[in-house]
């Protein structure tokens, strides 16, 4: 390396400076330093972490000047404290452009750090720029085989996070490295790793390559082990496929069966058990992989383990067991592993000969025995026609038991079971109706990016309550000190329709003051007029009308604000909504249904009386047939049914067949032209006769005027507090509200603060009580 680290106070003075500019960027201030500084200014390292200009290039991510440097003559081969070059800061970084420039000026990709640690080891991230920086490590002839100075093999620290960066360690299996890479300490082999985080495809590239099943560690695992921590059963049987042996007893007297247990993966204990993996062999703690699963909690497993032991206690008293078929298996397997080669060696047929059967088993090194193999060959070809159907060798049904074949493994696809003539026999399970929701990219949101709209600010009295309260507020708002000794609380935001349910009216003067929609809908696409509507809040919903909200509009169900008034058979409401503000009263939601239908199907009398007055149609009909007098046949009311029954006797009869949609009648153009002259009637008058010149408030007349009289310039010394006293209801005022509720609600309704004979009856019964002031005033 021709660099070193600064050592004159001039040269540390100048190396600091120039690594400042190479932060910021400033090429022209770069080039008059190298030009006018000390001599080798751009191979010198900063004294305290050896840091070079391109280490700084290199973490600014500022391309033209790693070119701007490198043509000044700057080495690429600077290391800092750490022993990092800048080829590993750029390989770490993911920058594959900057990697490519150093190695063009002939960068080191054989150096190593402080720690051992060479180039590859700064690609070991999951993104698609790390691919591209260890494609051109190793183009680059980066060593392939680096161990740090703590033992770790640079494949096995990639193979550890197999399940981000698999194409990496694919990577290096293709560049050379050795698949039976094994950790100095641990004794642990790159396809332990890879089964432990259970990368399939790794796995099988590992074993491909040449791979090790068996190895075992310094605690005596396999490869086998790790999977089944995991309950990786496809990882299991590639293992199988290449010969694993699955008896392999650890130092603590664990068979991977054991640890199949404690995870609770059935089909690994199946596949196991049926592999070589003894059922009745305790470890060191003296326990069963039975009793493991059963400590676990794993009852699937141990149900498959308790099979499992039945099966071999009968095979030991038979004189056989599961391991003396093993080798069939162990075809099986492989078969199934290698079921591209053989479909390529038999050129796709479908049949074959059995002397070309044979030639290409030989060829792909089959684990069979040639008196095995003629066992096979006689189970497919039991006509002797000297053919094999490749398939059924594949499938491995002639040959081996059900159940042990691998695709019983495989998940079963439900069978729809046929009734007796012939229909689908219905389920006992029938899936819940979704609730719609408003999607997230649908629900408007603030331009500070805060909470939806229809999350309001709680406008709460945050004053000292041990000295203002309801019935005692501030006499006047100078008395109201408590923002100068309470902590001010953090904003909290509320549903809008939990103030409406509330009769929270300062939040929702506060929302709306701050320009959030009176018809905002919140997740449920009710807006806070549908939800004033429902809980029959008649002052909520005057106020909300006032403030302008849509009298029509409706919800995912098409229900409009009369939809839910004459559904909870607020007539008050409904009058309201129909009479002063001119909602339609044979409006359809989703299943055709008009607001009467649904006052008739409460039983709501005086809302059905009402609204067949203002003109609702009795001969509409819903979208499953039914009309008006059937819906009241259906739920019984006899009030309800003599209105729709006399409502349909005054129909003339030439319009009885058909369906009137008469709505409410539209007001006269006059009354409109009235009403819309009404609405300005605080604007002044414009007089034909002579009006006064209303001067510009930017003439210089008008300004010297209010520069003689003092009105320029004022500067605004009102006092403004700091806690704002707003106006809750006093008890007086609550108390007259609930007389108000009771005056409305009759005796088909319950309220908090009222209840109707019949629950008040069955409180007492259930041991409840109430107050004689409360009795009294129900009565």
């Amino acid at each position: 390396m021709t660099s070193s680290v600064a050592k004159d106070p001039l040269e540390v003075q100048q190396i600091c400076r120039l690594l400042q500019f190479v932060c910021e960027g400033n090429s022209v201030w770069i080039e008059k330093m190298l030009n006018l500084g000390v001599e080798n200014l751009i191979n010198l390292t900063e004294p305290k972490e050896n840091r070079g200009v391109l280490h700084q290039a290199v973490s600014t991510g500022k391309e033209e000047l790693i070119d701007l440097l490198l043509s000044k003559g700057a080495t690429p081969n600077v290391q800092n404290t750490q022993g990092q070059t800048p080829v590993m800061l750029a390989a770490e970084r993911g920058n594959h452009i900057m990697m490519t420039k150093l190695i063009q000026k002939q960068a080191d990709m054989r150096l190593l750090d402080a720690e051992g640690r060479g180039v590859l080891f700064y690609c070991n991230y999951p993104t698609k720029y790390h691919i591209r920086c260890l494609q051109l490590a190793l183009q680059n002839q980066a060593d392939i085989n680096n161990v740090s100075r703590n033992g770790d093999h640079v494949f096995l620290v990639m193979c550890k996070k197999a399940h981000e960066v698999t194409p990496q360690c694919l990577m290096m299996l293709d560049a050379g490295v050795d698949p039976n890479t094994v950790n100095q300490k641990t004794r642990r082999t790159a396809l332990m790793e890879a089964a432990q985080v259970g990368s399939l495809q790794l796995v099988r590239a590992i074993l491909r390559k040449g791979g090790d099943p068996s190895a075992v560690d310094k605690k005596h695992l396999t490869a086998a082990h790790y999977a089944a921590m995991g309950g990786f059963l496809q990882v299991i049987q590639v293992l199988s496929a290449y010969f694993a042996d699955f008896s392999v007893i650890s130092y603590d007297g664990c068979t991977p069966l054991h640890y199949a247990a404690a995870e609770g993966n059935a089909s690994c204990c199946k596949f196991l058990v049926q592999r070589g993996c003894d059922p009745k062999l305790k470890n060191q703690a003296g326990l069963l992989p039975l009793q493991i699963a059963k400590d676990s909690n794993h009852q699937a497993a141990a149900k498959q383990l308790s099979e499992a032991g039945k099966q071999h206690s009968k095979g030991h008293k038979s004189g056989g067991s599961l391991l003396s078929a093993r080798w069939f298996l162990t075809l099986h397997d492989w078969s199934n592993e290698f079921e591209a080669d053989l479909r390529k060696a038999f050129e796709s047929r479908d049949t074959v000969t059995i002397g070309t059967f044979v030639s290409v088993l030989k060829e792909l090194n089959a684990p069979v025995e040639p008196d095995h193999l003629q066992t096979v060959i006689a189970a497919h070809d039991q006509r002797s026609e000297g053919h094999i159907n490749v398939t059924d060798f594949i499938k491995g049904v002639k040959y081996i038991k059900k159940e042990f074949v691998l695709s019983s493994y495989m998940p079963k696809t439900p069978v729809e079971k046929q009734g007796k003539k012939g229909g689908k026999k219905k389920g006992g399970y029938v899936p819940p109706f979704p609730i719609c929701t408003l999607p997230r990219e649908l629900q408007r949101r603030r331009p500070d990016g805060g909470p939806p709209l229809f999350m309001i600010e709680d406008a709460s009295n945050h004053s000292d309550t041990s000295r203002f309260y309801s019935d005692h507020p501030p006499e006047h708002p100078l008395m109201n000190d408590s923002g100068w000794y309470m902590e001010t609380p953090e904003k909290t935001y509320v549903n809008i329709n939990f103030c409406v349910r509330r009769g929270d009216f300062a939040s929702l003067d506060l929302a709306f003051s701050k320009e959030v929609p009176v018809d905002v809908q919140d997740e449920y696409y009710k807006t806070p007029l549908m939800v004033a509507c429902s809980i029959g809040n008649i002052e909520m919903v005057q106020y909300l009308l006032r403030r302008g909200a849509h009298v029509n509009s409706h919800d995912e169900f098409l229900w409009t604000p009369l939809h839910h008034a004459a559904f909870e058979g607020h007539r008050d409401i409904v009058e309201l909504l129909v009479l002063e503000y001119g909602a339609s009263v044979d409006v359809r939601d989703l299943s055709r249904s008009t607001p009467l239908m649904y006052a008739i199907q409460r039983g709501h009398p005086s809302c059905v009386d009402f609204l067949i007055k203002e003109g609702a149609s009795v001969t509409a009909a819903s979208k499953s047939g039914e009309n008006c007098l059937q819906k009241a046949i259906a739920f019984g009311n006899s009030e309800v049914i003599d209105l729709v029954k006399n409502s349909l006797a005054s129909l003339p009869k030439s319009r009885t067949t058909e369906k009137t949609k008469k709505g409410t009648p539209k007001p006269d153009k006059q009354k409109s032209f009235a009403a819309a002259g009404a609405l300005h009637t605080n604007t002044p008058a414009v007089t034909s006769g002579n009006t006064p010149t209303q001067m510009d408030s930017k003439s210089i007349v008008v300004i010297n005027n209010m520069i003689a009289a003092g009105k320029v310039n004022r500067v605004d010394i009102s006092f403004v507090p700091k806690t704002v006293w707003g106006k809750p209801p006093s008890t007086s005022q609550l108390m007259s509200k609930m007389e108000r509720r009771r005056e409305r609600i009759s005796l088909d309704f319950d309220c908090d603060d009222l209840l109707v004979p019949f629950s008040r009856s069955t409180q007492r019964k259930v041991g409840g009580t109430i107050s004689l002031d409360q009795e009294s005033n129900d009565c």
